[in-house]
């Protein structure tokens, strides 16, 4: 059993900030359905994140972009009705937030309602700040998100490390400034170099989660199918497997296969 688990019987905005207050790191994953999500939350995670990226993880798209505001909706509902610990945050999807502060603050509302979603979660500095604003008066907690922010892979062309210059890391900090000040609860910081992002740990007071950015913010997150092994293809350095899921399942199914053909499944006891 986790310290996390132990101490914390339910996850809520204020314990992750207990958490950074007391130096105790904070653990967060993706999960997009239930019997996954199940099992994640009983292992004792903080944080189920419900990423967009299950446009790429589930569906097969190339990017974070053609996933839909239902589609998110379905994969964060089934999610929440698995967890009894965890604090759930729901990813906007791409074109659900930015430009028009009304839209986002009604799609926001048909996350929590219809999903049972716990917070939400948005890519963006100053440039999506009334957005922020509006959604935070209507008490949904937000999430921010800087660095790299995959729903704009279109703007930058590339998904290689972001502020390394130092006009594109003073903009992160003051954008991380912008997010506390205005309510967000915390900030996922996506591969960005360690030293900066220390220093953004260091300059706000609410949790910085870390992907590709260092030992030295506050939590970590994974997507569960890269640390997992079942996505054999990306091999980004901050990954780490844990398990190499994909042979342990190709081998599983060419045996089941093979036991299928030889006739040898069913067996005599496998049958009535």
């Amino acid at each position: 059993m986790s310290v996390s688990k132990g101490k914390y019987k339910k996850i809520t905005t204020n314990s992750l900030q207990a958490m950074k207050l007391n130096g105790e790191k904070i653990s967060m994953l993706t999960a997009y359905d239930y019997t996954l999500a199940k099992i994640v939350d009983s292992a004792g995670i903080d944080i189920i994140l419900v990423g967009d990226s299950a446009s790429n993880v589930m569906a097969g798209h190339e990017t974070t972009l053609p996933i839909t505001l239902n589609e998110m909706i379905y994969h964060a509902a089934s999610v929440v009705r698995a967890i009894n610990r965890c604090l759930v945050v729901v990813d906007m999807p791409f074109g659900s937030y930015q430009g028009n502060s009304k839209e986002a603050l009604s799609n926001a509302i048909r996350i929590m309602k219809e999903s049972g979603g716990h917070s939400v979660k948005l890519e963006g500095g100053s440039e999506i700040i009334e957005s922020v604003e509006r959604i935070l008066t209507a008490g949904i907690p937000v999430m921010g998100h800087l660095g790299l922010t995959p729903q704009s892979i279109y703007k930058f062309g590339t998904y290689t490390v972001r502020a390394k210059d130092e006009e594109e890391a003073e903009k992160l900090i003051a954008d991380a400034k912008i997010l506390e000040e205005t309510g967000c609860f915390s900030i996922v910081l996506e591969k960005v170099p360690a030293k900066l992002a220390k220093r953004v740990a260091e300059s706000v007071s609410i949790p910085i989660i870390g992907i590709g950015a260092g030992a030295d913010v506050d939590g970590q997150v994974l997507v569960l199918h890269d640390m997992l092994g079942m996505n054999h293809e990306f091999n980004p350095r901050f990954l780490r497997r844990y398990l190499n899921l994909y042979e342990d399942i190709t081998g599983a199914v060419q045996n089941y296969v093979s036991d299928v053909k030889s006739r040898s499944f069913p067996n005599d006891k496998e049958q009535y």
